[in-house]
C-alpha cells in the first residue's frame, strides 16, 4: 500500500509533471509529485551506511512502481557526492530521464513555497548546518532571492573556519576556538579549553589556515555559542550544542522574559554580509555560573533575532519583496521561529514556516520536486 510508505502529501498551487526527488544525506525522505499533489515517504534517516542506502533505492523504485509512471525528471541535491546524487544518476540514465541538480538551501526555501502554495517571489532565509553551496564553500546562513527555479544569494551570514573539517560540527568547542581566532585571541584557545588534548593544534592549524575550511553555517554559529558558554564541548547525538543552548535559554526567558538585545551586537555589510562576532565575543567573557549562562542564551537568542529581522528589512526595503520564507534545521529552535515571527511581522514582513513538513532536510525532497516542476514547466 502506498500508504505504508508516505508520511505526509501536499496540494501543490497547480498540476506539476511527474517528478522523482530524491532527497540529501540527513534524514533523507523521497518525494514523487502526480497531479497537483507531492507524496513525501517517512524519513529513511541519514544515509551513511550500505542499509540505509539500499533501503533509500528500494523506496525510491518501490513508489514510481506503485504510481506507475515514469518521471519526467529525476531531481537531486548539489552535492555531487551524496549516495542519492549517484542513485538519481544511475535510475535517470536506465529511465532515460533528465537529471536535475538543486542546490541545498534553494531547496529549503522550495519547500515552504511548496507547502504554503507561494509561487510569487520570495526572500528566502535558510539556516542550517550546513550544504554545499554554488561556490564549492558550505553554507548554511543563507539569505535568497528565490524566483521559481532560480535562486540569487544576496546574503549570507560571515564565515567562521572550521578547525579539522568535518570534525568541527562535532566538537563545538573548536567552533569557539574559531571565534576566539577570528577576535584575535588565539593564544587564549590552550587556556580557555585545557582539557582538550587537540587544542593546541586546533589553534596552530587555525593560525596557518590548515584544514580549516570556511563556512557560513549557522548550526556551526549555534555550536559555538554553546562551545563559549560551556555549555557542550563534544557532541554525541545531532544538534546536541543547540538544543542545550535553547533549553538555557529557555529557562532564562520562562521566569524572566525576553532580554534585550545587545547593543551593536551585529553587523549588516552593504553586500549583505550579517556578522554575528560581536556576539559571540560577548559569549567569551560570560561567566559559567548556570545563571550568567542561561541569561547570556537568552541574550544570544535575543540578539541573534533583532539581527535576523534588521537583515530581513532592509533586503525586503532593497528588493521591494516583502514575503518571507524560513528552511532549514535552525527552525525546529521554538524561540527563534516563535520570535522572529513575531517582530517580522511587526515591521510588515509576512512570514511562511514549516508546518505540515519539517523545516530540517527532510523536506529537501519536496523542495527538490518544486523547483525541477519549475524547470519542466
Amino acid at each position: 500500500m502506498l500508504a505504508d510508505f508516505i508520511a505526509c502529501h501536499i496540494l501543490m498551487s497547480r498540476e506539476i509533471p511527474p517528478i522523482l526527488a530524491v532527497g540529501a544525506f540527513f534524514n533523507n525522505t523521497v518525494c514523487v509529485t502526480l497531479g497537483s499533489e507531492a507524496y513525501i515517504s517517512n524519513s529513511l534517516g541519514n544515509l551513511d551506511s550500505p542499509d540505509a542506502c539500499r533501503q533509500h533505492e528500494k523506496i525510491a523504485r518501490h513508489l514510481l512502481r506503485m504510481l506507475d509512471y515514469k518521471p519526467h525528471a529525476i531531481a537531486h541535491d548539489f552535492h555531487p557526492d551524496f549516495h542519492s546524487t549517484r542513485f538519481a544518476a544511475q535510475l535517470a540514465a536506465e529511465l532515460d530521464v533528465p537529471l536535475i541538480a538543486v542546490q541545498h538551501h534553494h531547496a529549503h526555501i522550495a519547500a515552504i513555497c511548496a507547502e504554503h502554495q507561494i509561487d510569487n517571489p520570495v526572500l528566502g532565509l535558510a539556516l542550517d548546518g550546513i550544504g554545499l553551496g554554488i561556490d564549492g564553500n558550505a553554507w548554511g546562513g543563507e539569505l535568497l532571492c528565490v524566483n521559481g527555479s532560480e535562486f540569487q544569494r544576496i546574503g549570507h551570514l560571515h564565515p567562521l573556519h572550521l578547525p579539522g573539517g568535518d570534525r568541527a560540527a562535532q566538537e563545538p568547542w573548536r567552533m569557539a576556538a574559531a571565534v576566539l581566532h577570528e577576535a584575535g585571541r588565539n593564544n587564549e584557545i590552550t587556556q580557555r579549553f585545557p582539557n582538550q588534548l587537540a587544542a593546541a593544534t586546533v589553534a596552530l592549524m587555525l593560525q596557518r589556515d590548515l584544514n580549516c575550511p570556511p563556512t557560513s553555517s549557522m548550526g556551526r554559529v549555534f555550536d559555538a555559542a554553546a562551545g563559549l558558554l560551556g555549555l557542550c564541548s563534544t557532541m554525541t547525538f545531532d544538534a546536541e550544542a543547540a538544543i542545550a543552548l535553547e533549553r538555557a535559554a529557555t529557562r532564562y526567558i520562562d521566569i524572566k522574559g525576553w532580554p534585550s538585545a545587545l547593543q551593536n551586537g551585529w553587523e549588516i555589510t552593504q553586500d549583505g554580509v550579517l556578522n554575528l562576532l560581536p556576539t559571540l565575543i560577548y559569549l567569551a567573557g560570560v561567566r559559567h555560573t548556570k545563571h550568567d549562562v542561561d541569561l547570556s542564551a537568552a541574550i544570544f537568542h535575543a540578539t541573534l533575532v533583532a539581527a535576523l529581522r534588521d537583515w530581513l528589512q532592509q533586503s525586503s526595503e532593497r528588493t521591494g519583496i516583502n514575503t518571507i520564507t524560513c528552511g532549514g534545521g535552525c527552525f525546529l529552535n521554538k524561540l527563534l521561529s516563535t520570535e522572529l515571527r513575531i517582530q517580522c511581522t511587526a515591521v510588515g514582513l509576512t512570514i511562511f514556516t514549516a508546518q505540515t513538513i519539517a523545516p530540517g532536510d527532510s523536506g529537501i525532497a519536496l523542495g527538490q520536486a518544486w523547483v525541477a516542476t519549475r524547470l519542466i514547466l
